[in-house]
């Protein structure tokens, strides 16, 4: 490099430069800037959102299907006298 009156500056803007580059690619990988990587973000809370709406439907389905059953075993109790209850009594016989 020539003697010029900038050169300390040129060295120094070259070192600047050298380091913003290799902390980008510490920073962000293979990738240049972390402006060219990809957003991952939006498709995550996508996906738990979607989930979330998976998991909820399939409660709501087996709730729903638990309220059946449990109406399903109250008409039977109702159908059918209990086996406690005291027989009735027939006509009384006379001695």
């Amino acid at each position: 490099m020539q003697n010029t009156p900038n050169a300390e500056r040129y060295v120094l803007e070259a070192d600047a430069m050298r380091r913003r580059q290799l902390r980008s690619a510490l920073l962000h990988g293979s990738r240049r800037t972390w402006r060219e990587h990809r957003r991952i973000w939006p498709a995550v809370v996508v996906g738990l959102i979607a989930v979330a709406v998976i998991v909820a439907a399939l409660a709501v389905t087996q709730a729903f299907r638990k309220t059946e059953e449990n109406e399903k075993k109250e008409q039977q109790k109702q159908d059918r006298p209990p086996a406690t209850a005291p027989a009735t009594p027939g006509p009384k016989a006379t001695r």
